[in-house]
C-alpha cells in the first residue's frame, strides 16, 4: 500500500482544517481511533494504515461545505498525490451498501462524477480496509466514538432518509457485527461506549 506517513497524514488534515473548519475535522480524528482500536484486536489489518486510512476518508471535504461531492473531491486529491489506496478509501466509506442512491444527503456531484462513483463501487470487491472505515464512519462523532444507532440518526436527522436507508443501516449494523466476530469481543469495549 503506497499511503502517507501517520505525520504526513496529519499534517495534510491539518492543512484541510485551514481551508475548511467544520466538525468533520473531529469526526475524522475519531474515525481514525476507533480503526486503530479495532484494528489492534485483528490479525489481518495494519494499526498505522487503518488509523491514516480513518484520518482521511473524509479529506474530500476541504474543498468546502459539499455533500456527496466530498467523495469525489477526496478522490482526486489523493489520487493527484499518489495515494491510491487512500483515493479508494474515499470512495467507499460510505457505502457499505453499494448502491450510489442510498447515499444520505444531496448528490451534488456531476453526472459525469456520479456514473464514476457507481462504476467504481460495482466494480470493486470490498477488503477488509473498506469495510473497517465503514464502519468506523458509522461510529464516529465530531466529539467521540459512539453507537452505530445514534450515529445513523444523526446523519439522518441532518441530511434525509431515502428508499434505501434501511438497507444501508443493515449493512452497517452487519458490518458490526463482523467486527466483532474478527476481533473476539464487543467492539464498542474496544472504542470506549
Amino acid at each position: 500500500m503506497k499511503l502517507p506517513t501517520i505525520i504526513e497524514a496529519e499534517k495534510l488534515l491539518n492543512e484541510a482544517e485551514q481551508r475548511n473548519l467544520r466538525a468533520w475535522i473531529g469526526h475524522s480524528k475519531t474515525t481514525a481511533f476507533c480503526a486503530k482500536a479495532i484494528v489492534e484486536q485483528c490479525d489481518n489489518l495494519n494499526d498505522d494504515t487503518s488509523y491514516i486510512l480513518g484520518l482521511l476518508h473524509d479529506i474530500g471535504r476541504r474543498e468546502g461545505v459539499t455533500d456527496m461531492r466530498h467523495i469525489i473531491d477526496g478522490n482526486n486529491f489523493m489520487t493527484s498525490l499518489g495515494y491510491d489506496d487512500c483515493a479508494r478509501i474515499c470512495l467507499t466509506h460510505s457505502s457499505p451498501y453499494k448502491d450510489i442512491r442510498s447515499y444520505n444527503g444531496q448528490n451534488d456531484c456531476t453526472a459525469e462524477e456520479t456514473e464514476f462513483i457507481k462504476r467504481f463501487l460495482d466494480n470493486t470487491e470490498y477488503d477488509d480496509y473498506d469495510r473497517l472505515i465503514q464502519l468506523c464512519d458509522a461510529l464516529a462523532l465530531p466529539d467521540g466514538a459512539t453507537y452505530i444507532e445514534k450515529r445513523l440518526v444523526d446523519v439522518v436527522m441532518r441530511r434525509g432518509f431515502n428508499d434505501l436507508t434501511i438497507q444501508k443501516w443493515k449493512a452497517f449494523l452487519y458490518l458490526k457485527d463482523y467486527f466483532d466476530k474478527q476481533t473476539g469481543t464487543d467492539i464498542y469495549k474496544l472504542i470506549g461506549v
